[in-house]
């Protein structure tokens, strides 16, 4: 079991700003997610590898997610029952409990996003970040608007974080109206002036790019989150296709 004192179960130079920002919640945290995973692992103690992956995400996403919550200058209800849902279902109601204890303390801190975003750009990679902003447009979204005050911290953190401005679009459309005429377009990636060749092109590099097997790393409860994505991907195509008569 980890000293909740010392996070080196982290794995990945978590002594920066995030090591600094978590102390000893971050590491009960870390302490349920060893408990839930008993006997998946041999020995029992703190893992290398995939585990220490799966620890850094959970930590950024716990920072970001404070974040978030506190940009429109209040942590709603139905934000903390959005954290709770996606905790519960991804680890279990132990990890869950001791992410919202992690997340309250968090919302009374001050968050230097600059920071974290770069330890977390130097420790992650590209799909992870992405993954990161998807479930922060989740939060977003929870209450059934987006404030202004969000739109803009997602912008901020999408740059900070390095994703590029095609996915970051591609991202936000997933949330879109259903009743947006350019949703499916944009998350794809392309115009609606795209030609038929273009949208299957489109969709073949899309499903790559947001395969579930890109986090496969960070264990199954990852690959069900990115399983939406995935979806969204293939919803999308399949609208467009419907549209254009194409087989």
């Amino acid at each position: 079991m980890v000293s909740p004192w010392i996070t080196g179960a982290l794995g990945w130079a978590f002594f920066g700003p995030l090591g600094g920002l978590f102390g000893y919640a971050a590491g009960s945290l870390f302490n349920a997610a060893q408990r839930a995973n008993a006997g998946n692992a041999p020995g029992g103690g703190p893992q290398a590898g995939p585990d220490a992956a799966r620890n850094g995400f959970i930590a950024s996403l716990l920072a970001l997610t404070a974040a978030m919550m506190k940009a429109d200058g209040r942590a709603t209800k139905s934000e903390l029952d959005v954290v709770k849902t996606f905790f519960s279902a991804q680890f279990g109601p132990a990890v869950a409990q001791e992410a919202l204890r992690t997340l309250r303390d968090l919302l009374d801190r001050d968050i230097l996003l600059g920071p974290i975003c770069a330890q977390i750009q130097r420790n992650m990679n590209y799909s992870q970040r992405m993954a990161l902003l998807h479930f922060l447009y989740s939060i977003a979204h929870a209450d059934g608007e987006l404030h202004p005050a969000e739109d803009r911290l997602l912008a901020r953190l999408a740059s900070d974080l390095g994703i590029h401005a095609a996915d970051v679009r591609s991202i936000a459309a997933m949330f879109a109206p259903k009743a947006d005429p350019g949703a499916d377009y944009r998350v794809l990636e392309i115009s609606p002036s795209a030609s038929d060749d273009e949208v299957r092109r489109a969709y073949r590099r899309m499903s790559m790019k947001h395969h579930p097997d890109k986090v496969a790393h960070l264990g199954p409860e990852f690959q069900k989150a990115a399983t939406e994505k995935f979806q969204r991907v293939n919803a999308a195509y399949a609208a467009i296709k419907q549209s254009r008569g194409l087989a």
